[in-house]
């Protein structure tokens, strides 16, 4: 939801804390602010808008001394205003704070500092995690006792870093966070990614815990107090480089990654998961927005081939999703490893003593971490916030989950990866259709079986990326209501490969035609009633047709948002990671 990022060491800290804020910039990015401490007081300098521009109005990088915090900010409580941007200051001037999650009693605890005297200037839950420090460093002045005293009287998820009189605070309750470290510098971050070429070792901190940072020490504590002893390790070089290459967008540049990304997939955890998932009666596969759309390819394609019991479900849904048994197990799907509503799911699971599994890209997230057995798909970082890459290796791991469970091959990865290079080839059809495509307002999206979830997602990417509003549709279902929305000027996509459905997709266009809409088709074969054709490679082996016929629709998407002029890196109002509930 929002980027978190502290620095201590023998350099200025304001230009390392914007650097390693364009890289967070992705999970958040509705304003940007600093905090840095020079001769015992604190400076801080915020503003809504994007890094490079507010640092270049205000000038950020001037900002004197050599420890700092920083953040951008994807809102949750208050409006997007310079006075809600972060970091966010005690009112004694002495404590500054970033804080990326919610404190859900902030109401509660705002008032009862204002009965005492406390003033309140934003809308946040988050300033009062500076105050509530300094009321209970007045009454104790001692930074340890001070965080204890804090951390009990706070309900919710969080991870926030603090200046805090001439040290750095990292606290950590169900959010990620992390110390990097090199030479004398030290890091704290809310994403490895965005700091990992400024360290070489890097601790995760422990859930429940703290750590407090100065020039030459780090100690960390449980919530109660307890020390805890950490754990260095040696960062991975190939996580460290964040470049656009020669694309115009990171979006863009991710579409053209997939021929490579899909065989990028940890196939021996696959099989692992895929040993251990094969004992278990009824499965449960969760997920939320593109990983949901997997989900409903998972549950098709376990069903179909491995005879079990499966249930896709929304993952904020499966907190009222009843009938666990101990012959069940959960299945997440999730990109990031931090989505709130999959790790509320997986923490309801573990509660219910049901077995918790994980198909997701950061083996190192909370998600990995609470996950009984994790299936890495490894695709690489994913900068843009539509997901595009990690969608099509998502898929191929499930379909290498149910190969491993039926032992029979059901796809050729190396081959689909050459069906999507040849699709990418063809991006100039794409670009005439956005092109016809930019003033609509609303399109139908059709699927029919193991196709639906395609059109599911066809849609989400409409919607993310063009800002059209995009409804998708089992192929025949709009006969039951929607006819009556059609026209001459309404745009329908239909996912139409030759396979099993092909026949029955048809007699459905050819009833949506007569009411006069228009047809874009997506098929391996044209049709004279499509109006615009979007070609697929043909394969002999149709079970590869939900890898590849989302890649060209990507494509529409992006350049739908390049002709309307919008950024498709930061759709608006939405961010990559949903940290929050």
């Amino acid at each position: 939801m929002c980027s978190v990022i502290g620095y201590y060491g023998d350099h200025t800290a304001a230009p390392i804390l914007i650097k390693c804020l364009k890289k967070m910039e992705y999970r958040g990015y509705d304003s940007v602010g600093i905090s840095t401490r020079h001769d015992n007081a604190i400076i801080t300098k915020k503003k809504t808008g994007m890094v490079s521009e507010v640092n270049k109005t205000m000038k950020l990088y001037k900002l004197p001394g050599k420890i700092g915090i920083g953040h951008t900010r994807w809102a949750t409580h208050g409006n997007v205003t310079d006075i809600n941007a972060h970091p966010h200051v005690s009112n004694s001037g002495r404590i500054s704070v970033v804080h990326n999650g919610i404190i859900e009693n902030y109401i509660e605890i705002r008032n009862n500092l204002i009965e005492i005297g406390y003033k309140f200037y934003s809308d946040t839950d988050s300033e009062v995690i500076a105050n509530l420090l300094q009321y209970n460093f007045e009454k104790t002045p001692n930074i340890k006792k001070s965080i204890m005293n804090t951390v009990i009287k706070l309900r919710g998820q969080y991870a926030f870093i603090t200046i805090f009189e001439n040290k750095l605070l990292a606290v950590r309750y169900h959010r990620p966070l992390i110390i990097g470290l090199k030479d004398n510098d030290r890091f704290i971050s809310s994403d490895i990614f965005g700091v990992s070429t400024e360290i070489d070792k890097v601790i995760h901190l422990e859930d429940r815990s703290f750590s407090i940072l100065d020039k030459k020490q780090i100690h960390s504590y449980g919530f109660d107090g307890h020390l805890i002893k950490y754990t260095m390790t040696n960062i991975k070089r190939g996580i460290s480089t964040i470049s656009k290459k020669n694309y115009e967008h990171f979006t863009l540049k991710e579409i053209f990654e997939q021929p490579e990304s899909l065989l990028q997939i940890d196939v021996k955890s696959i099989s692992e998961l895929s040993r251990i998932a094969s004992k278990i009666k009824r499965l449960y596969i969760i997920g939320s927005g593109t990983s949901y759309n997997v989900a409903l390819i998972a549950k098709y394609l376990i069903g179909k081939y491995c005879g079990k019991i499966v249930e896709a479900i929304v993952s904020e849904e499966f907190t009222i999703f009843p009938n666990m048994d101990k012959d069940s197990a959960v299945i997440a799907i999730s990109q990031s490893g931090e989505t709130a509503d999959v790790i509320d799911a997986i923490d309801i699971a573990i509660r219910e003593n049901i077995h918790a599994y994980a198909i997701l890209n950061v083996p190192t997230s909370l998600l990995a971490m609470k996950c009984d057995s994790v299936a890495k798909i490894n695709c690489g970082l994913e900068i843009g916030v539509a997901a595009t890459k990690s969608f099509t290796s998502q898929i191929a791991s499930i379909y290498i989950f149910v190969e491993k469970i039926i032992r029979r091959k059901l796809i050729d990865l190396p081959h689909t990866s050459k069906l999507i290079s040849r699709i990418l080839d063809n991006e100039l059809e794409i670009i005439n259709i956005s092109q016809v495509l930019k003033n609509t307002l609303n399109i139908y999206v059709l699927g029919k079986g193991i196709h639906y979830p395609i059109a599911s997602e066809c849609a989400l990417k409409l919607k993310e990326l063009s800002k059209i509003h995009a409804e998708s549709m089992f192929g025949g279902e709009l006969k039951h209501g929607a006819f009556t929305l059609i026209n001459n000027n309404t745009y329908i996509i239909v996912i139409n490969p030759q396979d099993e459905t092909y026949e029955d997709m048809i007699i459905s266009v050819n009833e949506i035609k007569s009411r006069g809409a228009k047809i874009i088709g997506v098929s391996n074969t044209r049709s004279k009633l499509y109006d615009y054709w979007i070609r697929i490679p043909n394969s002999s082996d149709e079970t590869v047709f939900p890898l590849i016929e989302m890649v060209p629709l990507q494509l529409l998407a992006y350049y739908l948002s390049i002709e309307k002029n919008l950024d498709p890196d930061h759709p608006k109002n939405l961010a990559k990671s949903v940290t929050v509930k």
